[in-house]
């Protein structure tokens, strides 16, 4: 790519006015501002509505450390260079719209054109027409990078103009009812049930914020069948499920899909009634009903009237009876044919396996705590049935009860679902196919989890295997054709050979696989006691005790796992532990050096997402240099210009490691993790793993995920009926087994 500004001068511009700034950075910016020089060439004048130096430029000078004097002045010199290229662009625009200094002779050059275009139809090799090879001085690699910038920059301002046109996605969550009614619009459920339901997407691209997250990806989803999508953080989940909810994605309008996304909006409705209001057909069918029953109750009175204010003549009663009878009576037929009438204890039924008691039935919606709204969401949805249903990450606000109840749920789904899951157990369960997404493609394989894994490793095995037969057979012919194409006897079957090789399929590498590590400091040795609990009770009343008498002794070696019903009092016991809480009795001994880092499952929402990784680290413990966050950013997997960029862009995983590389910061002696593993992926959560059988100092975890307390804790205390007792059992298997007896 033709370079329109110096690119030495950018350089000396960056190090004068920020000694400290890293290469990747001076090399980013080189790109950049090259990037858009060549778009305003082009164009001929700047885009009115991007500004590349405040958009990008300037926020990531102020993170490199440099003053607001030299990032202004910087700016300023930079813009002044992109206004020279629009000046030169302009001149050489109306520099082609001269005066001809000659004639063109048109039907000469139309007969070089098509001596040329006969020449490129036959089969002459022309790069050897005058006898010899004429070398390309071009560097492939950096045309390929230099061509990809401008399409991702092209492509960013086409999906942004298309994004804006999207009506669905800037409207209200999907649990508003209008909303509802908007993405599904065939309200009668009963009138599809002979329509083929399957869900076939062919040959479709995805992008979001300018990155490509699907390419010519296929899709095809077999109705009554259970999808577990599964990849990396960041690679476009949600993305996927999200243009798929919203038919951003071309769905057959007749299949009815449902999207849990986020916590129902909550209000003075009950909680059994805001399940059962999600169902509108059924709720249209009961208002129809109430309606038609006041009109013959109407019609009963002496003398009723008709629309024009008239009195109603007997036979016109009649009539209008019969008509509101035969209307009542299909009404009443589905009504029947829906199970209307099991409705409520249907409603309940999901809300008990929920966790929900029946003293919260009668809560208002608006009673009930984010999570808890959560849980609401997700029995809406249970309670619709739709055609497809969509789960992100469902067991995030679960305890294990409940999740061993959904997982049974789910295994009697006889529509589509698709779930983002990362939890290995619960995929196991209710899969029957898993989608891999990565490499903006959509791999299916058909059995749960376990099967996945052993086929995909085995079907890598054999794309390595055809990548690399492939790559010598097209070896073996280039040396044919390199050795032969001149000799006189040789030259057809060279030819015949470069033949073959045009029509070989161009097959990709595998990508190799990336090893995902975390790190945390080993601390120093601290001598007991470290840590402990002497007849702790804690209760923000005194009617409503949560904890009672809780004994707990802690050395630098525990691993120990806290279980319990949600709402046991297990968050409580932790921020007692940490001294965020104060106990109303008891004691609670912490060493005098002992450093403790505590990861909240709401970590998410306490991030100030305007900010980047380092400034977040910076921010929150002052005192390293950005070199020394980045370090420890990178121990988590966030390298390179992603702790650069804003925290609102990452995922939630990323957001995820992020907050684990504050604890790191901190140098702990005990690791207090409250659900952490709620937004990783699988490999981070295989990292996180490893990590903490590393760690030398104590942890402490609550959590869900069966086979992470299985890998990492050594002890299970179970927080129940304001009692915190350890576990006398094997472990979480056999702790399962016990409140989930009929699983």
């Amino acid at each position: 790519m033709a370079e329109y500004l110096d690119q030495n001068e950018i350089q000396q511009l960056l190090s004068s006015h920020v000694p400290d700034i890293d290469e990747v950075i001076v090399d980013y910016v080189q790109g950049y501002l090259n990037d858009a020089a060549a778009a305003i060439a082009a164009a001929g004048e700047k885009d009115a509505g991007e500004d590349p130096i405040e958009d990008l430029i300037r926020p990531m000078l102020e993170d490199a450390g440099s003053t607001e004097a030299n990032v202004a002045e910087l700016c300023t010199r930079f813009s002044q260079m992109l206004t020279t290229v629009e000046q030169q662009a302009g001149t050489q625009k109306k520099a082609a719209l001269a005066k001809l200094a000659a004639p063109v002779n048109m039907a000469a050059q139309l007969a070089q054109i098509n001596k040329a275009t006969k020449a490129s139809k036959g089969t002459t090799d022309l790069a050897h027409v005058k006898g010899r090879t004429v070398a390309s001085q071009v560097d492939v690699n950096k045309l390929r990078k230099a061509e990809a910038r401008i399409a991702a920059k092209l492509e960013k301002r086409g999906i942004k103009s298309r994004y804006e046109a999207s009506k669905l996605l800037n409207e209200n969550p999907l649990d508003d009812d209008d909303l509802l009614m908007k993405v599904n619009p065939v309200l009668d459920y009963t009138s599809t049930r002979d329509k083929i339901k399957d869900v076939k997407l062919v040959n479709f691209d995805i992008s979001f914020s300018g990155k490509r997250i699907l390419t010519n990806a296929n899709l095809h989803m077999v109705y009554g069948r259970r999808y577990g999508l599964i990849g990396r953080n960041g690679i476009g989940k949600s993305t996927l499920l999200r243009n798929i909810a919203y038919r951003e994605l071309s769905v057959p309008t007749y299949i009815s899909i449902l999207f849990v996304e986020q916590e129902m909006i909550g209000d003075e409705t009950t909680a059994i009634r805001s399940v059962l209001k999600a169902d509108i057909f059924r709720e249209q069918l009961l208002r129809d009903e109430a309606a038609i029953n006041q009109e013959l109750k109407r019609l009963e009175e002496p003398s009723p009237l008709d629309e024009r204010g008239e009195e109603m003549s007997k036979h016109e009663i009649e009539a209008k009876k019969n008509e509101m009878g035969d209307r009542l009576n299909g009404i009443m037929s589905k009504l029947m044919d829906i199970e209307s009438d099991k409705a409520e204890a249907k409603a309940g039924e999901i809300l008990s396996g929920l966790g929900f008691s029946a003293d919260d039935f009668q809560r208002p919606t608006r009673s009930f705590s984010g999570g808890w709204r959560m849980r609401l969401s997700l029995a809406r949805a249970l309670f619709c049935h739709p055609d497809l249903l969509l789960l992100d990450e469902p067991t995030n606000m679960l305890d294990i009860p409940a999740v061993v109840w959904l997982e049974k749920y789910l295994r009697t789904w006889n529509s589509t679902l698709l779930v983002v899951s990362h939890d290995r157990e619960f995929l196991d369960e209710v899969a029957t196919d898993i989608i891999h997404q990565h490499s903006e493609q959509l791999d299916q394989y058909h059995g749960n989890f376990k099967s996945f894994w052993s086929t995909r490793e085995e079907r890598r095995k054999n794309q390595i295997r055809e990548y690399e037969s492939q790559m010598q057979y097209r070896a073996h012919l280039q040396e044919f054709i390199d050795r032969w194409r001149y000799n006189a006897n040789r030259a057809a079957q060279a030819q015949m050979k470069i033949k073959i090789l045009e029509k070989l399929p161009e097959l990709e590498k595998p990508e190799d696989e990336k090893v995902v590590t975390f790190t945390f400091p080993n601390p120093e040795k601290i001598s007991p006691p470290v840590l402990y609990m002497d007849e702790v009770s804690f209760g923000y009343s005194d009617e409503k005790k949560i904890l009672e008498r809780v004994n707990i002794d802690m050395q630098m070696d525990a691993r120990v796992a806290i279980v319990g019903p949600n709402g046991a009092g297990k968050t409580t016991l932790l921020k007692l532990l940490i001294g965020k809480l104060d106990p109303t009795a008891g004691i609670v001994h912490r060493h005098g050096r002992l450093r403790i880092a505590y990861f909240s499952q709401h970590h998410v929402d306490q991030l100030d997402v305007t900010t980047t990784a380092v400034g977040h680290l910076r921010s929150m413990f002052p005192g390293n240099t950005d070199e020394e966050y980045r370090r420890h950013l990178g121990a988590f997997g966030i390298t390179g210009m992603t702790s650069l960029q804003e925290i609102k862009t990452l995922s939630g995983g990323q957001k995820s490691r992020v907050t684990f590389a504050g604890l790191a910061v901190q140098q702990p002696h005990f690791l207090v993790l409250d659900e952490p593993t709620n937004h990783l992926d699988m490999e981070s959560i295989d990292a996180l793993t490893n990590a903490l059988k590393q760690f030398s100092g104590g942890v402490v975890v609550v959590s869900h995920d069966e086979r992470f307390i299985d890998s990492v804790c050594t002890e299970l205390w179970v927080c129940a009926d304001r009692k915190v007792a350890k576990f006398s059992g094997a472990g979480i298997k056999d702790y399962k087994k016990l409140i989930c007896p009929d699983n």
